[in-house]
């Protein structure tokens, strides 16, 4: 018997377009394996409506962003009892926030760069003075529940204020310190340690088009050169914060290395499965091809995450 799935893509997050990318790779894969029936479905009014006609034994979430990573999406599905894959409600919904996962990070000893909250609505006037009192410029301002690193800007003293007005539909955002140095990312899979990777971005930082865009041109170097010690140590931090927070399948934590320090920036609970996308890649420098991954996340769909 054919096992079914339902490819959830798309959604409303401005991350639509790399969800439905993610969606359609799997898809891709899936239909050349026997042993599987799949659809892409997207999370609007006729979802539920797809559940009950199709009938899947799964669901694989390659939906990123809003409604789609925080905690909603999975809600509605545990409410279908069916076998589902990435992180389950609360999980998804601590590391879609970056201000609670920050706190869960230095309560637990794992070093993240240093933040204040931002309220548009409180209009401080002294933002400034704030910043240079607590941060020191430049500073990094990014919404709390958004990912891909959309609406990230860095920012100095004389532009601080024009990129606030760009975010400010927001609430409430975080302003958090600038750490240079080098971009790893690593990737858990259950409790493995899968593998890092190191992006060179020709871009100021690793933004959505650093991320996204072939003509960005970001250098992807793997293996990464770390002492043995501090693969080790890095390794061990993105399993600690995926174990911390909950988190279930795979996971993507995104590191900063500065001055022989890990800071973690943030950990990516549905990380992308396009051409581009990171988990893939280190799992294939590890021998495992994208056809087992895609395996290996079905395998660990459960009803309860």
């Amino acid at each position: 018997m054919k096992k079914k799935v339902i490819i959830l893509g798309g959604g409303i997050s401005k991350e639509r377009l790399i969800s439905l990318e993610t969606a359609r790779s799997v898809y891709k894969e899936l239909k050349k394996n026997k042993n599987y029936k799949s659809i892409i479905a997207e999370p609007d009014s006729n979802f539920l409506k797809k559940i009950k006609s199709f009938k899947p034994d799964i669901i694989f979430n390659a939906l990123h962003g809003q409604f789609g990573e925080d905690g909603y999406i999975q809600t509605i599905i545990e409410s279908q009892k069916i076998n589902y894959t990435h992180s389950g409600v609360l999980a998804s919904a601590i590391a879609m926030d970056k201000e609670i996962s920050k706190k869960i990070f230095l309560s637990n000893k794992i070093l993240t760069p240093k933040f204040i909250k931002y309220n548009f609505n409180k209009k401080n006037k002294n933002i400034i003075s704030l910043i240079q009192k607590k941060l020191k410029f430049p500073v990094v301002i990014k919404p709390i529940n958004e990912g891909s690193s959309v609406n990230v800007y860095i920012c100095t003293k004389k532009n601080l204020i024009k990129n606030l007005k760009k975010i400010s539909n927001y609430n409430e955002i975080l302003i958090e310190e600038f750490i240079p140095g080098r971009e790893i990312q690593v990737a858990i899979m259950g409790n493995i340690k899968l593998g890092a990777i190191e992006l060179k971005p020709k871009r100021k930082f690793y933004d959505y088009k650093a991320k996204y865009s072939v003509k960005a041109k970001t250098k992807h170097i793997i293996p990464v050169d770390l002492k043995r010690k501090k693969m080790q140590e890095i390794m061990n931090i993105a399993l600690k914060a995926h174990k911390l927070i909950g988190c279930k399948g795979v996971t993507r934590s995104d590191f900063k290395f500065f001055r022989n320090k890990f800071y973690l920036l943030e950990l990516n609970t549905q990380p992308g499965m396009t051409k581009l996308s990171l988990v893939p890649e280190i799992a294939n420098f590890r021998g495992i091809n994208f056809a087992s991954l895609i395996q290996w996340i079905l395998k660990d769909a459960s009803k309860n995450r």
